[in-house]
């Protein structure tokens, strides 16, 4: 083969590399499903930031700030069990 014809099999190659990039950048991608379970506002648990940041200004004894501080510092110490 010559040089012509390794230019013409580059130039055919590139052209079929461009036409497959363009493809894939102009198609939107399929819709996929969510791999989380779909939870209301209403059954989710308020957000553990927020709650210990709620219990920053408590003064009295809460059992809720006592569960949120304690989550933290089992996270903190990396002594979390893996809820299943």
């Amino acid at each position: 083969m010559g040089r012509a014809g390794k230019l013409t099999v580059g130039a055919v190659i590139g052209g079929m590399a461009l036409t497959i990039a363009l493809m894939a950048a102009l198609d939107p991608p399929a819709p996929r499903a969510s791999a989380l379970p779909q939870i209301s506002g209403a059954d989710a648990r308020p957000n553990l930031k927020d709650t210990l940041r709620r219990c920053r200004t408590v003064t009295v004894a809460d059992a809720e700030c006592e569960a949120a501080w304690e989550a933290k510092r089992r996270h903190f110490f990396g002594e979390e069990e893996d809820e299943k």
